[in-house]
C-alpha cells in the first residue's frame, strides 16, 4: 500500500468522514435546506466543544490555575464568535426559501437543543424550567438536570477569587477592587465578561436572524418565535460582573 493511500485512509477514518458527510439528510429537494442542516449540525458540534471547554475550565478556576483558565476562557469566547459568524451565512437564506421546507421540519427546533440548554446551565442560567421541554426519563433531560446540580462556571470563579484572597462574603467590593489592579486577576475578570458578552451577542444575532426569516410568526418548535428568543437577550450569565460597575 502506498504512503498516499495510507494517508488518504487515515484522514477519512480519523474524521469518520463517511458517517459525517452522510449525516446531512434534508427532508426535501429545496436547495437551501442543506444549508439549514449544515449550519445547525455545525452548531451542535461547536456546542459539544464549548461544553468540553467549560467542563475543563471549572477545575482550573477552583485550583486558581490562572494561565490555563485564561486560555480556556479566550478559546471559549472564540468558539462563540465562530457560532455567530455562521449566522451571517444562514442570513443569506430568504424567508421565502425557508418557507419552502419549514413544514417538513416536523416541529424540530433549536428550542430542543439539549446541548445549548446545558451551556446556559453551565454558565449559571438556572431557571426552574431549564429541562422541562425534554421528555421525562430522556437522556437529554437527565444531562441538563445533572448540570443544574453541579457548580456553575461563576461558582468556580468565586472559588478562584477566594483563593486569590478576595472574600466571597463581600463579593461586590472584591470585584470593584479588581479594577485597580492590572494583574492576572483583573485579566480573569475581563475574560469572564468577554465570554458573557460574546454569548449575549450570539443570542442577539440569533434573534435578529429569526425575526428576519420568520417575522412575528410562531417558532417551529411552538414557541413565540423571535419574541421568545428576545427575552434572553441582554440577560447576562454573570450579572455580578456587570452590576459591579454600578458600585460607587
Amino acid at each position: 500500500m502506498t504512503n498516499s493511500r495510507i494517508g488518504y485512509d487515515a484522514y477519512r477514518d480519523y474524521l469518520a468522514l463517511d458517517r459525517l458527510l452522510a449525516s446531512q439528510q434534508p427532508n426535501t429537494d429545496q436547495p437551501d435546506e442543506l444549508l439549514f442542516v449544515v449550519v445547525h449540525q455545525s452548531h451542535e458540534l461547536w456546542f459539544k466543544e464549548l461544553l468540553h471547554e467549560l467542563d475543563g475550565l471549572r477545575p482550573m478556576l477552583r485550583k486558581a490555575d490562572s494561565g490555563p483558565a485564561l486560555r480556556t476562557l479566550r478559546r471559549s469566547r472564540l468558539i462563540i464568535k465562530a457560532l455567530t459568524a455562521q449566522i451571517d451565512v444562514l442570513e443569506t437564506m430568504s424567508s421565502e426559501r425557508f418557507e419552502t421546507f419549514r413544514a417538513k421540519l416536523g416541529g424540530g427546533s433549536g428550542f430542543y437543543s439539549a446541548q445549548f440548554r446545558e451551556i446556559e446551565v453551565a454558565l449559571g442560567r438556572r431557571g426552574a424550567s431549564a429541562a422541562e421541554q425534554f421528555p421525562k426519563g430522556s437522556a437529554d433531560r437527565e444531562r441538563v438536570e445533572t448540570r443544574a446540580a453541579e457548580p456553575s462556571v461563576f461558582d468556580a470563579f468565586q472559588d478562584y477569587l477566594s483563593a486569590q484572597g478576595y472574600s466571597p462574603e463581600d463579593m461586590p467590593s472584591a470585584l470593584s477592587g479588581l479594577h485597580e489592579d492590572d494583574g492576572v486577576v483583573e485579566q480573569m475578570f475581563q475574560a469572564m465578561v468577554d465570554l458573557d458578552q460574546a454569548f449575549q451577542e450570539w443570542q442577539y444575532r440569533h434573534v435578529v436572524m429569526v425575526q428576519r426569516v420568520i417575522g412575528t410568526k410562531r417558532g417551529t418548535g411552538g414557541t413565540a418565535g423571535a419574541d421568545f428568543l428576545r427575552r434572553a437577550v441582554f440577560t447576562p450569565s454573570f450579572p455580578e460582573l456587570w452590576y459591579v460597575r454600578d458600585s460607587p
